[in-house]
């Protein structure tokens, strides 16, 4: 590969338009990279509910995988279950492929250190940066495989959730969730599910609440 500009850096992570800033090539690089900047032996990927992340992530975790890191997926899921599953799961460096608020036409890259610790934007960003664009990749012995652990990893982050709740003390509520037709959906099912398993007295209402790639709300 040769060396290329990448333009999606940000204070804290990455976005940018599809096409332009964000391709399968810059993802590649990226998961690449990141995975050579940490030595990762293992990667955890997830990704949000637009339509391009599936494809991202895909060769985000190519490049992973050439770096000779595993990727432990999790799937559709949000960026703090990226976190979550980064720290229980005791992975080398966490990737979540979403550009969150902005427009359709948009996407990017949240990542974390092993811990969910964060990057420094000062010296992890601009050695990632220059190693992406630089695309001189390191002679590895073995290429990385995928795991599904979107079932653990969403069973992890449902438990550490509960953790904060004391659910003797509750009252019977009725509580509006709008998922923004988000990846949020599929996770407060699994959250409410269990608190309607342990006795809760609350009443959800959902609203814009399946993941949608069109963002028709």
């Amino acid at each position: 590969m040769c060396k290329r500009l990448l333009t999606a850096f940000r204070a804290y992570d990455l976005r940018g338009r599809i096409g332009h800033d964000m391709d399968d090539d810059v993802a590649y690089r990226l998961g690449r990279a990141a995975a050579e900047q940490q030595n990762a032996k293992s990667v955890v990927m997830g990704w949000d509910a637009r339509a391009t992340s599936v494809g991202l992530a895909n060769a985000a975790e190519r490049g992973a995988m050439d770096a000779g890191a595993d990727v432990w997926r999790i799937g559709l899921a949000g960026t703090e279950e990226m976190y979550c599953a980064t720290a229980e799961l005791g992975a080398c460096l966490g990737i979540e492929i979403t550009a969150s608020h902005n427009p359709i036409n948009y996407n990017g890259m949240k990542l974390v250190k092993s811990g969910a610790r964060p990057y420094n934007p000062e010296l992890d960003f601009k050695s990632l940066r220059r190693r992406a664009e630089s695309a001189k990749w390191q002679k590895t012995n073995s290429t990385g495989v995928v795991h599904d652990k979107s079932s653990e990893a969403r069973l992890i982050y449902v438990e550490k959730v509960l953790s904060f709740v004391n659910i003797s003390i509750l009252k019977p509520l009725k509580i509006l969730i709008n998922s923004g037709n988000g990846a949020a959906g599929p996770t407060f099912d699994a959250i409410a599910n269990q608190l309607e398993k342990r006795g809760s007295p609350l009443t959800f209402i959902r609203h814009h609440h399946e993941p949608d790639p069109s963002f028709p709300n």
